[in-house]
């Protein structure tokens, strides 16, 4: 790793933490389950399978986009601590929860590649009298 990709993960974290930050301040936990950190990690889901369809693995701006901002951006962490916490008050609610969770990030990373990946032109047939 050189340190400009070290600086681009690390401007782009600082970016993707701060955005969860206010996602996590602008819609709080409803009832105990963390619906903000759903959010972040399935539309985070959504945007990397679409980074990951349009973006080579060696460019720059997917070090920044994809592991620096996205990989700030979603947490991985506060999934599991939010599940544990929802567990010890409502443990069938917590596993639909993580399930869920899943599913969907599994769904949304799917469909960010479908729509990431470049279309393929089907050239018009010319109409013959």
């Amino acid at each position: 790793m050189t340190a400009r990709r070290l600086l681009l993960v690390f401007a782009g974290g600082s970016i993707g933490t701060a955005a969860r930050l206010a996602v996590g301040l602008w819609m709080p936990d409803a009832g105990g389950v963390p619906f903000a950190t759903l959010a972040v990690n399935v539309l985070g889901a959504l945007l990397i399978g679409i980074l990951a369809a349009r973006l080579p693995q060696t460019t720059g701006l997917r070090v920044f986009l994809g592991t620096g901002v996205l990989g700030g951006f979603t947490t991985y962490s506060a999934f599991m601590t939010g599940t544990v916490a929802l567990w010890a008050d409502a443990p069938l609610l917590a596993f639909v929860y993580a399930a869920g969770s899943l599913v969907l990030g599994l769904g949304a990373a799917a469909l960010g590649l479908r729509l990431g990946r470049p279309r393929a032109t089907h050239p018009v047939a010319e109409a013959t009298s």
